[in-house]
């Protein structure tokens, strides 16, 4: 029932979808104009005196090496959102299309499938992330970040599309003679127009946490391309000295998962 408070719930969300996907638009556009935001090539030192706090004239601060803080971050954001874009199609094309083929196996393949995904999504991602780290090796990390993930979204896509595959008017059509393969293009069509961009979201932030903290225990990025996980690893000499060489690093992490976590869409009692 569309009651006055479930439509003001249902308000709600939608105004924080579109915060998230505005978030997300500006850290993009940001990422692709890495170039001319950033006043300094990547990882290059000795641009300012070492350990500078914020000022007009490094607005970031600098680093232990002479680092513009600013030029940094910029760079690191870059890098950290194009790994995670990839580990994000990864996660969909391995969970989320997979989760919703195996609902249209035969009965008891499908369920193993989902039995098998409901154990490894019951490991935290992080934890299989380092294992796959450990047969894969650490330049696959994109891939193994959304491998990682990957269970998960397979395990909610597929008691998605089961739901939506015994709904009533899903009886109705079978009964009526419609075939299965129509049934299964016209599920797709709406699973592609009602949870995609949720899917997409989700998987995002899923996986930036996974990179980031890869990279901050040392299995992530190598230097010169530093990310942001690798920076705040960096910074751990100077946390008490010179605090903004990790807290502004830190910041954009948060930002990029917060807007995923939000253009992703809360349901019911659930927090960013």
């Amino acid at each position: 029932m569309n009651t006055p408070v479930h439509k003001a719930a249902q308000s709600l969300r939608s105004a924080i979808r579109i915060v998230g996907f505005s978030g997300l638009g500006i850290l993009m556009v940001t990422m692709s104009l890495t170039g001319v935001i950033a006043r300094a090539p990547a990882d290059s030192t000795d641009v300012g005196p070492e350990l500078t706090p914020p000022s007009a004239s490094y607005p970031f601060g600098t680093d232990l090496l002479g680092r513009d803080m600013f030029s940094e971050t910029v760079h690191g954001l870059s890098v950290t959102l194009s790994g995670a874009l990839i580990a994000m199609l990864v996660a969909i094309a391995a969970g989320g299309l997979s989760g919703f083929i195996a609902a249209r196996f035969p009965w008891r393949s499908g369920y193993a499938l989902r039995f098998v995904a409901g154990i490894f999504s019951a490991v935290p991602a992080l934890l299989l992330a380092i294992l796959f780290v450990g047969i894969a090796g650490r330049m696959q990390l994109t891939i193994v970040a959304g491998l990682a993930v990957a269970p998960a979204a397979f395990a909610r896509a597929f008691d998605r599309a089961r739901r939506l595959g015994t709904s009533p008017h899903a009886v109705y059509a079978r009964a009526s003679g419609i075939r299965e393969s129509t049934l299964l293009q016209r599920d797709l069509a709406y699973e592609f127009r009602d949870t995609f961009l949720s899917t997409a979201a989700r998987a995002l932030a899923a996986v930036t946490i996974v990179i980031s903290t890869m990279s901050f225990l040392g299995f992530g990025a190598v230097p010169p391309a530093r990310d942001l996980g690798l920076m705040i690893a960096s910074a751990r000499s100077a946390y008490i000295v010179g605090w903004w060489t990790a807290a502004f690093p830190a910041l954009a992490l948060l930002l990029v998962v917060l807007c995923a976590r939000l253009a992703a869409g809360l349901e019911e009692g659930e927090r960013p």
